[in-house]
C-alpha cells in the first residue's frame, strides 16, 4: 500500500482541511513494569510454563496505521489506511 508523502485532510485542532505529513507508525516496546505484565507474572509463578494453552486463530493481515501531523499546528493524529492488507504501507519518495 503506497500513500503520499504529504496529503489534505481535515485536521480536527485547526477545524479545517490542511496538508499533512505521513509517518509509518511503529509500535513501540512495551514496558516491563505494566500492571497488566506485573499480574501475568504473579499468575504464573510456580508453573513452568504459561497457565494454560491459549490458541490464537491466525488474522488475515494487519490494519495499516498511519501519523499524520498537521503543518499548521503541528498536532499529530493517527489514521488507519484501508481494511486488513497483507502488504506493508510504505511512502511513495
Amino acid at each position: 500500500m503506497k500513500i503520499e508523502k504529504e496529503i489534505s485532510t481535515y485536521c480536527k485542532f485547526c477545524n479545517k482541511h490542511t496538508k499533512h505529513t505521513v509517518k509509518v507508525y511503529t509500535k513501540k516496546q512495551t514496558s516491563g513494569l505494566s500492571l497488566g505484565t506485573r499480574r501475568h507474572e504473579r499468575a504464573i509463578r510456580g508453573y513452568v510454563g504459561s497457565i494454560e494453552p491459549k490458541i490464537h486463530p491466525k488474522k488475515l493481515g494487519k490494519r495499516q496505521k498511519a501519523m499524520l501531523q498537521c503543518v499548521e499546528c503541528k498536532k499529530v493524529t493517527e489514521r488507519v489506511f484501508g481494511k486488513r492488507t497483507k502488504k506493508k504501507m510504505e511512502i511513495k519518495r
